[in-house]
This record gives C-alpha cells, sequence and structure tokens, in this order.
C-alpha cells in the first residue's frame, strides 16, 4: 500500500484524535527510520521518548523473539519468571520496594494516585483525600490523571473532573506549601515537566517539596514517565536531586517500544496501601511486555547506555547554544540530558520548524508554547547531533 493510500484510509476508518504529519512510517534501523516511499529520516523524538535504545538494538529483538515463541499473557492469576525478573531489576534500580507493571504511562499514574489515597484512608479516615498537582503539568488523558494536568486546554471539555485536585507553581515552595490543608494526602509532580516546556524542576524546590511531604506525612508522586530510564544523564531524574519519591510512575522507554508502564512503591506504601482487590490490570505485567523490561535493564548495563548521555550531554548543550545564539529568534535553551527544548518568540513557530525539518529528513516534534523538544534515542552521538543541528540551522534561516 503507498504512502497516500495509508493516508487516506487511516484518515477514513482512525478516529481523529491526533493532528499526524503526512508521513507514513515503516521501519527503523538504529537512530534512523524510512517511509514507505523509502525516504530516510533522522529520528530525534524516538516515538516521543519511547526508542531510547533505537531501532533493533542487538539483543532486543532476540529477547522478544525467544519470549514470543512461549506464550504473550498468562493474566496476573499465576507466576511467570519475566515478571519477577523485571520487577526485581526495576525495584533495585529505583531504591523503592514495590512494583506494578501497566500499559502505559497514564496508566501509571491512576495506580499512584489510587496507592496515595488508599494509603491515606487507612491510616487517617475518608477525609484526608486532597492531591496538590502543578500548573502547565501534564499526566495523561485518563480521568484521574486528567485531572492532576495542570492545562485548561487538557480539561475543559471533560469536566466535572475528579474532585480534590488543587494546583501549585512549579518550582515554587512556598505556592506548594500554600496549597496544603489538613485534607491533602499526596503531591505529584513531572521531575522535568514535558509536555509543559520542558522545565527541570529546581534542586531547593524538589529537596523542599521533599521535606514537605515528610513533616505532613504526604506521598510524595513523581512522574519519570518521560524524563525516566536514562534520558537526563542517569536512570532516574531524582538521583541528580538527592531524594527519593514514595512513588515513582515511569513507561515509554521502560519497554523501548512494546506498551508498558509501571508505579514502584517505596516499602511504606508498598505495605500499607494497595490490597488484592483495590487494583488490577489484564494486560499489565504480561511475559512478553516484562521479557522486554527486564532485556532493556540488561541492555542499558551492558552498553554503559546512562554513562553514554552523560558523556555527550554536553555535546548536545553546546549544538543547541550555538543555534540560540545565531539565531534571535530563539528564546532559550533549557533541559537535562537528552531531554532539550528551546523555545522561539512569536516570530517563528517551533511547529513550522518541526514541519520543515521533516521534509529535510529530521523528525522532530514540539511541547509547550513554542518550544522544539529534543528525545532522541540515548545512543545517538556527536555525528547525529551535528547532523541533527545543521538541518535545524537551514530550517530557521529558510523561515
Amino acid at each position: 500500500m503507498n504512502q497516500d493510500r495509508i493516508i487516506k484510509q487511516t484518515d477514513e476508518y482512525v478516529l481523529h484524535t491526533y493532528n499526524r504529519f503526512p508521513v507514513s512510517l515503516d521501519h527503523g534501523d538504529g537512530v534512523r527510520v524510512w517511509d514507505t516511499e523509502g525516504k530516510c529520516y533522522l529520528d530525534f523524538m524516538a516515538g516521543i521518548g519511547v526508542y531510547a535504545l533505537g531501532y533493533h538494538f542487538p539483543g532486543y529483538d532476540e529477547a522478544l523473539t525467544a519470549q514470543l515463541g512461549k506464550g504473550l499473557h498468562t493474566s496476573n492469576l499465576y507466576y511467570h519468571e519475566p515478571l519477577a525478573e523485571a520487577a526485581k531489576k526495576l525495584v533495585l534500580s529505583s531504591g523503592l520496594s514495590k512494583a506494578f507493571f501497566t500499559s502505559s504511562g497514564a496508566e501509571a499514574i491512576e495506580g499512584a494516585l489510587k496507592a496515595a489515597r488508599k494509603y491515606s484512608f487507612m491510616k487517617y479516615g475518608p477525609d484526608r483525600y486532597e492531591i496538590i498537582a502543578m500548573k502547565d503539568s501534564f499526566h495523561g488523558r485518563t480521568a484521574f490523571a486528567v485531572s492532576v494536568t495542570g492545562n485548561e486546554h487538557y480539561q475543559e471539555p471533560f469536566r466535572p473532573l475528579v474532585g480534590g485536585i488543587s494546583l501549585a507553581s512549579f518550582n515554587d515552595l512556598d505556592s506548594v506549601r500554600g496549597k496544603v490543608t489538613d485534607k491533602t494526602c499526596a503531591v505529584i509532580l513531572e521531575t522535568v515537566q514535558g509536555e509543559g516546556g520542558i522545565f527541570p524542576a529546581d534542586k531547593e524546590f524538589l529537596k523542599g517539596v521533599r521535606a514537605l511531604c515528610d513533616e505532613r506525612d504526604l506521598v510524595l508522586i513523581l512522574d519519570e514517565v518521560q524524563c525516566g530510564m536514562g534520558r537526563t544523564g542517569t536512570l532516574w531524574a531524582y538521583e541528580q536531586y538527592g531524594i527519593k519519591p514514595d512513588i515513582l510512575c515511569t513507561a515509554k522507554a521502560l519497554g523501548c517500544g512494546v506498551p508498558v508502564g509501571a508505579f514502584v512503591l517505596n516499602e511504606k506504601l508498598g505495605s500499607e496501601s494497595l490490597a488484592p482487590g483495590d487494583h488490577g490490570t489484564t494486560y499489565g505485567g504480561n511475559p512478553f511486555v516484562t521479557a522486554a523490561v527486564s532485556k532493556v535493564f540488561d541492555l542499558f548495563k551492558e552498553n554503559d547506555i546512562v554513562g553514554h548521555v552523560e558523556r555527550t550531554t554536553p555535546y548536545l548543550e553546546k549544538k543547541l547554544d550555538e543555534l540560540k545564539e545565531k539565531h534571535e529568534c530563539i528564546l532559550s535553551h533549557r533541559g537535562k540530558g537528552y531531554m532539550r527544548g528551546l523555545q522561539f518568540d512569536e516570530s517563528v513557530s517551533a511547529g513550522a520548524i518541526a514541519s520543515k525539518a521533516l521534509k529535510k529528513g529530521l523528525l522532530i516534534i514540539t511541547a509547550g508554547h513554542n518550544v522544539l523538544r529534543f528525545v532522541p534515542p540515548l545512543i545517538v552521538g556527536e555525528a547525529e547531533i551535528d547532523e541533527a543541528a545543521a538541518i535545524l540551522d537551514e530550517c530557521m534561516n529558510e523561515i
């Protein structure tokens, strides 16, 4: 089927909830993908931060093929080895206690919020249920996740939302403290805000929120669905702040392509919140996806993926800073590791840059208000960074 027919048939039969680029992707290899017409693209969006290892990383396909030969699904009524292995690696890497696997990041957020409320319900009764979230945050599109997403655009058509949610200002500890009441049970935030425009948490802010939660026995939930799994130069972004969450939410690069997420609880929440019958999932943690998760952890360790990000980040920063210095339309450059944003002034549209880059063979996306988002595979090196920067420079010169 050619590209035009694929696009036409998709538009005819698939609900229009995404404004797709007019390209039909067919296959990938390394950090490049090809469309159905044979055109090659350098991938600097990695399926929105999913393909941390790129396409067909040695050992990954083989692990999935081996599990495919055994079976995809058992349900959570039985034990299986891939789940045991994946859970151990995830828990030990996070420094927490118990893991629950989901099929998406939004489901991980749902489970984490339920666990927080259940903990508070058991310890303090039914009147302590309020959750503090952050303005300009993004946590997913399910009902509870939308309710803690601090963006009116995502919320307005779906009101009434889940109640008991208040919004504080990100990186403003006084704002968070001012929202705490006798009914507060949890605080949820992204360690690095993604969809809101690539804003890392300030160290003093995050340490202050952790101290506030300790003081008031509030559950601190960190959403690292996008910024976790090595993207910021440490396996988990919170490692750079000297704190731990009570609950960690992860997905995207956790499985490097298979639909899997997870929330991980510390010992207190793991033993004093969700119990049998409180939460469940038919597909979550099945043998296929957990075989992928287990292999991803092995490949990260064997190939020092996080170390590569840490070593290469200064070069990526340098090239993006050079673009900012050259083009006055770029207002700022911010981010951590391989999670970066270039913000443009109103004279230039980040979306227009992304569309022009696509025509020149570079896949890149936007975030927040007029921000070009960089979330490439974690295996890109200096040559690919040079190539991407050159394409973007050309696009900006033309626009």
